[in-house]
């Protein structure tokens, strides 16, 4: 579960991320997070992620205050929570199975906890055949595979996706959200942040609009917006 509670975040350019938002998302939700560049949504996601910190307010994460966690616990924040990012992020000298396994490595996981989950997160993602590749011999929507499975591979209780499919083109972007949506048929959480307009509508989920820094509206099957403005 994810809650903010009265959470306002002000740079120290004086910028406002979010103004007095309070919002909970609950075990299970799929949430897309929508508005224009500058509405507060990349601060949404480094809020839930311990990348940045609230100025006023609290944000909960699988039930730990983010603001009071003890810099000991954060390990055990981020391995709750796997990230996919637009621009992929993967190590260029590594297979796919190593960028998985990567993922592992970093938060201590044993060789054999390895060798079990990194075959399962590329399987579900359908790469197993892929696992021997380097980033420069797949494809955009291939590599974006990747990311998903390395952020799968902690069995995360929360997905964030920030622009998962702002570099893919429509066809692999419907393949990367019909994941998105099987993962979270499994009981994984799933926030993303997106323009995609005909992806949003298409699914039905619910959906978060910030304008400025403020929650404009939250639809539990909402859509991306009948309004004459580009989010």
């Amino acid at each position: 579960m994810i809650r903010f509670v009265d959470v306002t975040k002000i740079y120290s350019n004086g910028v406002i991320g979010l103004r007095n938002t309070t919002v909970k998302i609950d075990k299970g939700e799929f949430v897309f997070i929508i508005g224009s560049s500058g509405s507060g949504k990349s601060t949404f996601l480094k809020l839930i992620m311990h990348e940045e910190m609230p100025t006023e307010g609290e944000v909960y994460v699988n039930g730990y205050s983010v603001h009071d966690m003890p810099h000991s616990e954060i390990p055990y924040l981020r391995r709750s929570l796997g990230v996919v990012f637009q621009d992929f992020r993967l190590l260029p000298n590594k297979t796919a199975y190593e960028n998985v396994a990567f993922a592992m490595q970093i938060v201590e996981a044993t060789s054999r906890e390895i060798r079990r989950q990194v075959p399962l997160a590329l399987g579900l993602v359908g790469l197993s055949k892929k696992a021997k590749a380097y980033p420069n011999q797949l494809s955009g929507g291939e590599q974006q595979r990747v990311v998903l499975a390395r952020a799968l591979v902690n069995n995360p209780s929360v997905l964030i996706a920030d622009e998962p499919t702002g570099n893919l083109d429509p066809k692999t972007s419907k393949e990367i959200m019909a994941l998105l949506e099987e993962i979270n048929q499994r009981g994984t959480t799933v926030v993303v942040a997106t323009h995609e307009k005909d992806l949003v509508d298409s699914m039905k989920k619910r959906v978060i609009v910030l304008e400025r820094g403020d929650i404009k509206s939250d639809v539990k099957k909402g859509s991306y917006s009948n309004e004459d403005k580009d989010y």
